[in-house]
Order: C-alpha cells, then structure tokens, then sequence
C-alpha cells in the first residue's frame, strides 16, 4: 500500500510517500479499515518534528485521526462487517489499571495511540481495535468525519465534562485553528454566547458567519482587558486557551468569579507565571484535558448525526502532499482542520 513514513525525526522533509506493507489481522478483536481521509493534527508535527523530546519507534505512518470502509474483521467482532463506513476512535489503554477498567483509556499511563504508538491514518490502510470503529454520522462525508474525532472529542470533554458550559454563558475561545472551531461550533449548538481570539480579522470575520458574537484581534488590543469590556466589566464564564505561554496571566484575566479555564495545549509555550490570589479569591477553576472516554466519542457522534453541525474543514490535500499539509498547519493558517485525502473515495 502507500503511505506517508518516517524514517527519521526533523522538518516536514522527513515525510516520505512510499510502499508500506499492508497491515494484517494479527487479533481476533481486530478490524482494518481502508482509509479515504485522514485529519492533520499538530501532535502529528511534534512526533515528526521530535519537539519537547517526543520519540517514537521508526519508520512509523504519522496520523492519529480517519474515515474509510471496513476491509477486513478478526473473528470474534460483532459490531462490524466488511463494507461498514466508519470514523475512528484513536486511542487504546493497557486494560489492566482503573482507568481502564472505567472506560477512561485516556488517562491510562500506558496508552497508545494511532500514529505514535501504532501506525497511524497517513496511509491507505490502518489496523486498530475494532471497538474503535465507530458508524460515519449520517450527513457526513469522509472528509468531514476525519476532521472531527481528535479534536471534537478533546474539545466535548473539555466544554461538556470539566468545564459543565451551560446555554447562555459567554465563552472565550482563544485561537481559530482546530480546537478552536470545534469548540466555537459545539457552543453555539449549545446556545452558549462565544467570543473569539485570533491575530486574524479574516479567522474573526470568519468565526463570526459561524456564530460568535464577538472577536477580539489580540495583535490590535489587550484580549483579557476587551473580554471585560464587551461583558460590561463581568468577565466570561468559560475560557478555552490552548495556546499558553505568556497569554495565560491574561485568560485567568478575562474569567468572572467561579469562571472556569480549560486548556489541552500549549503552542506558545508550557512555562509561565501564575496569579494565585486571582484563582482562590474568585473561586476559578482550572482543568488541563486531553482527548475523551469512548463513551464521550460515541455523544460526539451522535450529536454530529443528529444535528447541523459540521466539522469546519479548511482545505484538503492528496495523500503524497501531506509535507504541505503540514507546513500550513505549522504557519498558522487554517481555519478548521486540514484532511488528506487517499484514494479518490471521498
């Protein structure tokens, strides 16, 4: 099969498009899906790149999110059969610790995940457990059902299971790239009133036509000090910053008392200063995240089949320009997510 590889860690010159062996069942609870789309991820630019001492073995096929058809099941698998549309759930545990045993795989310290741990979704054909394999929600193309699961499902854990957002409050989204159009499209089915952060008047305009109410370009203006402005001084219920760095004083800056901030990243960096009387005499509260429980996967698909949201895909690439892709994504441009496509079914 082809595929996008590794052989070693350094610049988006390091990916090579080129035979792979095709995957095989190797488990009876197995399944291998051929893919039609892939999403581009910048955990996908930290494995390649080796960034903050990320290693993985080699060659590895990058990509942790995708969409295809059923190709082949092991022989104990009930929930699939050859032919099946599916969208992937990208990460396993150990099964022995209790986060395994409660379904929270995704705390589990021994937990792998497509595209670092096994071979991932740049390719045209990936194995992975077949409970992963969730159905493509109704009114989604391949392409759209790639771009959602990573950063849907990071984003619903962090809306709908720490940060509890309710109709009606105002959240604060900072940056417009993946999680940040996620997170602006579940809150406005939600009902919530969104303000957007981005050093793009295009991405603000942009997020606008999708819902926010407000944007805020921080290159023209202090984010925290307009945040407050435009709640008439109270501050925001919900910040979600993933950016990090310096900008983090800032977001504990923009919340109201008992607001809540969360957070899965840190692109601008993890070290920075900390106003601790701000968080204990108003009462905030503060959640770090990373992905989701399958339980909290298969709600994202639901409500991906049962309503108008779509995940919001900022361009497509064929498969062997995946070093494009990437080099988009590290420049800062997309507004959604970037999808690869493979084999002309999309």
């Amino acid at each position: 099969m082809k595929a996008v590889r590794i052989h070693e860690q350094g610049g988006s010159e390091k990916l090579r498009f080129e035979d792979s062996p095709e995957p095989e069942l190797t488990g009876s609870q197995d399944a291998i899906v051929k893919l039609a789309a892939a999403a581009v991820n910048r955990s996908d630019i930290v494995l390649r790149s080796g960034a903050a001492g990320a290693t993985i073995f080699l060659p590895r096929i990058l990509g942790a999110d995708g969409a295809g058809v059923v190709a082949a099941v092991g022989d104990e698998v009930k929930n699939l059969q050859p032919g099946d549309k599916v969208c992937l759930y990208p990460l396993s545990g150990c099964g022995a610790c209790e986060f395994c045993a409660s379904e929270r795989e995704f705390m589990c310290a021994e937990r792998r995940l497509l595209g670092e741990h096994e071979n991932g979704t740049y390719a045209e054909y990936v194995r992975l457990p077949a409970r992963n394999c969730f159905p493509l929600p109704a009114g989604l193309s391949f392409t759209e059902a790639a771009a959602f699961p990573s950063a849907y499902l990071t984003v619903w854990r962090m809306l709908m299971g720490h940060a509890e957002l309710k109709p009606g409050e105002h959240l604060l989204i900072i940056g417009m790239g993946g999680i940040g159009t996620a997170a602006l499209q579940l809150a406005v089915h939600l009902g919530a009133r969104v303000i957007v952060v981005s050093g793009s008047d295009e991405k603000i305009a942009r997020a606008r036509a999708l819902g926010a109410e407000q944007g805020i370009n921080h290159k023209k203006e202090d984010f925290a000090a307009a945040a407050r402005r435009l709640t008439g001084k109270r501050g925001v219920d919900v910040t979600l910053d993933c950016v990090g760095g310096e900008g983090w004083i800032k977001s504990l800056a923009t919340l109201a008392r008992g607001g809540r901030l969360v957070g899965c990243g840190a692109i601008a960096g993890n070290q920075t200063r900390t106003d601790l009387t701000r968080i204990f005499w108003n009462n905030l509260k503060i959640f770090g995240s990373t992905l989701g429980s399958r339980q909290d996967f298969g709600q994202v698909v639901q409500l991906l089949g049962n309503s108008r949201v779509k995940p919001a895909v900022d361009r497509t690439f064929p498969l062997e320009e995946a070093a494009a892709a990437q080099q988009r994504l590290e420049r800062g441009e997309p507004f959604g997510k970037i999808v690869l496509t493979i084999g002309g079914q999309n």
